[in-house]
């Protein structure tokens, strides 16, 4: 049985990111991040569910900051930007999508209203 796909929503800081699995009752989760990827498996309501993606930058996957919580709604995560190496440059601060995949992106993932901040603010 092939595994259904996760719905992500995501939000962003000028230092880290919000992600958020839409799926309630999670059980039996393997969460895999590093610094380009993330890996997600779980069942919910007895149907497989996974998330594979890779990010439009490279985040911290080891920093203290970064963490996630599973919830009765949903799996959410708070992971931290990998500083730029530009010290002068401000636009790398935010970024325009989370996946490097924008194809990808347009299908699986939604922007978390909830937790938006513009980057002006």
């Amino acid at each position: 049985m092939s595994a259904n796909t996760a719905p992500i929503k995501w939000a962003q800081r000028s230092d880290s990111l919000y992600i958020t699995i839409n799926i309630p009752d999670v059980k039996d989760e393997t969460i895999n991040l590093t610094d380009t990827e993330l890996h997600f498996k779980g069942t919910s309501e007895s149907k497989p569910y996974e998330v594979n993606i890779k990010f439009f930058h490279p985040i911290d996957s080891e920093a203290k900051g970064s963490s996630y919580k599973v919830l009765s709604r949903s799996v959410q995560m708070q992971v931290l930007k990998k500083p730029s190496e530009k010290k002068d440059d401000d636009d790398e601060e935010f970024w325009p999508r989370l996946l490097e995949d924008k194809l990808l992106e347009k299908n699986q993932v939604k922007i978390d209203w909830d937790r938006y901040v513009d980057e002006d603010e």
